[in-house]
């Protein structure tokens, strides 16, 4: 009996020491440099938001975090390689709307939205509306006109084919009686490069894109699509004050792959919570019009699940979706 009990002390000893270091094990975490995976080119309106929470998140876990851009495929190749990696944490995904966007856009993105262990979001942005200075109209009302006068005459610029800004063309050309040319480019400063001296008439953008250039007088920013004017153009219209019932929004956050441990979604979640609520981010994010948001997982997740709702059937409608 007494050896009985002795063997049953020694078997909870080991259980315990067992747990004790697979905690140890856990607390650990980072013990290395965390990637964090961009879909876009450095600069752009995803990349600099990445940046600036990569760098205050590195001081808080006593980790670097390395941004690495990867802009193809609309953002797709990104998303297929942290999906390849160990699901352990050190491998992440800034992931945007364009991931839910893709899951409907294409027959075969390479990878499901169920694949995505959402942690928190980082922001959200809205669009902005923007002219050629060769366009002569200086809001929607006037560019409706116009472009009502000059039917298949006015080009736009798309991101990829199936983008949010093809996206949102159509819900605009639907809801102002319009109709557009359709002209893809590879990146946001692409499109710009061309809006500026005319070679296109219009581009949507998210504001931080192309608030420099609007506010040098290179393009006009006739409308934006958030419910309430921006703080950071505050002269600049709704679409809901010139007549247009509309308002979209796009979103930032960090992801991680299925099957990441809890402890470690939990970790990373309450830090880039810190760093969003941060003062100098904050003030970083609303200056370039986006608003500074962290979320639960779980309210990410919903966040994922609802954007590509609201996209499928203008995808459906417009004959948007392909093979890659």
């Amino acid at each position: 009996m007494l050896h009985l009990a002795r063997c049953l002390i020694q078997a909870l000893a080991a259980v315990a020491a067992l747990g004790a270091s697979s905690v140890a094990a856990q607390e650990a975490y980072p013990t290395r440099p965390i990637r964090l995976l961009v879909g876009f080119a450095a600069g752009g309106p995803t990349d600099i938001p990445a940046r600036l929470v990569a760098d205050k998140l590195g001081t808080l876990v006593g980790q670097r975090v390395v941004v690495e851009n990867k802009p193809a495929a609309a953002g797709m190749v990104a998303t297929r390689d942290m999906l390849s990696q160990p699901r352990d944490g050190y491998t992440l995904l800034l992931c945007t709307h364009f991931e839910s966007i893709n899951s409907a856009a294409y027959r075969n993105p390479g990878f499901a939205l169920a694949d995505l262990a959402p942690i928190s979001l980082i922001s959200r942005y809205f669009y902005g509306l923007t002219l050629s200075n060769t366009v002569p109209a200086t809001d929607i009302p006037s560019f409706v006109r116009y472009a009502k006068a000059h039917p298949g005459e006015i080009s736009y610029a798309t991101i990829g084919a199936g983008s949010a800004q093809e996206i949102f063309a159509h819900q605009f050309e639907r809801l102002a009686g319009i109709s557009m040319t359709k002209v893809p480019y590879r990146s946001g400063p692409m499109a710009l490069q061309d809006l500026i001296p005319g070679r296109i008439q219009f581009y949507v953008s998210p504001v931080i894109g192309i608030i420099p250039q609007a506010q040098t007088k290179q393009i006009k920013l006739i409308g934006v699509s958030s419910a309430e004017r921006l703080a950071a153009v505050p002269e600049v219209p709704t679409m809901r004050e010139q007549g247009i019932d509309f308002v979209r929004f796009g979103w930032l956050g960090i992801c991680a792959g299925k099957g990441t441990p809890p402890d470690v979604i939990a970790f990373l979640n309450r830090h880039i919570a810190t760093v969003v609520a941060s003062p100098d981010y904050r003030q970083a994010i609303e200056k370039v019009g986006s608003i500074p948001q962290s979320s639960t997982p779980q309210a990410l997740r919903q966040v994922i699940d609802q954007t590509r709702a609201d996209v499928a059937s203008t995808i459906q409608e417009f004959g948007l979706q392909q093979d890659q």
